[in-house]
């Protein structure tokens, strides 16, 4: 129960909190950008309510509530397993795409400085530390984050990949952490 929560918390935080907070406030952001996060919650939710079940079978020592678990977890574990996979071949499609919202969001900034896309690059900027595209010449009348650090600051697109395999590589760790724990619970329950 308690990694069935620690998952939907953990999955919560990457969706709404921290960095990738801010790459949700914009409306471009594509939906599917956060499916794996969904289903990282969904898997959470399972995991909680299986253990609930666990617990009730091993309470009343049912040989067929506790089968029943054991079949559950393999059946979470599969997805768990799935779900890493797809999160590690699709690594590069994620990068792609928040690089191309990154760069309609800063190609609108140009074609109008002055509209509703300013708050929002600032947004990217301040989150990420960095400003602009590609060289010092494009971030001339950026709206760039007084505290930012000058060398982190040449290329947005290069922080949003350095902040995608971060956050890819620690849903990764978490994912065999819980699939160590969902293994272990299986051989418990036999």
């Amino acid at each position: 129960q308690l990694a069935g929560l620690a998952v939907i918390a953990f999955g919560l935080w990457l969706r709404f909190g921290g960095v990738m907070a801010d790459f949700a406030s914009d409306k471009k952001s594509p939906e599917y950008f956060f499916m794996g996060l969904y289903v990282l919650v969904g898997a959470g939710a399972l995991m909680t309510t299986v253990g609930f079940f666990g617990c009730c079978g091993a309470a009343r020592e049912s040989q067929c509530l506790l089968g029943a678990f054991f079949a559950c977890l393999l059946v979470i574990f599969a997805a768990e397993v799935t779900a890493g996979v797809f999160a590690f071949i699709g690594k590069k499609v994620a990068i792609q795409e928040a690089q191309k919202i990154y760069e309609d969001i800063y190609d609108d900034y140009m074609k109008n400085p002055g509209g509703k896309v300013n708050r929002t690059i600032y947004h990217y900027h301040l989150a990420l530390q960095c400003c602009g595209k590609d060289n010092m010449e494009q971030q001339m009348g950026l709206p760039c984050p007084e505290n930012i650090q000058t060398p982190k600051a040449s290329n947005c697109l290069v922080e949003i990949q350095n902040v995608i395999d971060a956050n890819l590589h620690l849903v990764g760790i978490v994912g065999i952490a819980i699939a160590g724990i969902t293994v272990s619970k299986s051989m418990f329950s036999l």
